[in-house]
């Protein structure tokens, strides 16, 4: 039998996160994306915390006029600004099982604009 959407992407999560993990100095940018919104987390994962998360539900991002393609942009540019503020320079990318193209593309090349190295 085919494998549904969500299986699949289980899968494809698994097989990255055995590869990426997030530290202190280089911690995982995590993507989560529904079909509405986007939403964002810097982890550390030796700690096992949250550096920081941003959503496209935040106000100054909500706001804005634009389809879903400029919201992930422009969570991409926040998450920037607020990573940069606390002093993180370099984060590992993890697309969560979700394909590199789209909304997902989006916020990482507006996050490697706005100053974040992956």
């Amino acid at each position: 039998m085919a494998l549904t959407k969500q299986e699949r992407r289980y899968r494809i999560k698994k097989r990255i996160r055995k590869i990426v993990s997030g530290t202190a100095e280089r911690p995982r940018l995590s993507v989560f994306r529904s079909n509405k919104q986007m939403y964002v987390q810097l982890i550390n994962d030796i700690d096992g915390t949250t550096l920081l998360a941003v959503s496209s539900l935040d106000k100054e991002i909500s706001e804005k006029e634009g389809n879903k393609k400029d919201q992930a942009a422009a969570v991409g540019k926040a998450v920037a600004e607020k990573a940069l503020a606390t002093g993180v320079k370099e984060v590992v990318f993890d697309r969560n099982g979700y394909l590199y193209h789209g909304r997902v593309k989006q916020l990482a090349d507006a996050a490697r604009e706005g100053g974040l190295k992956f």
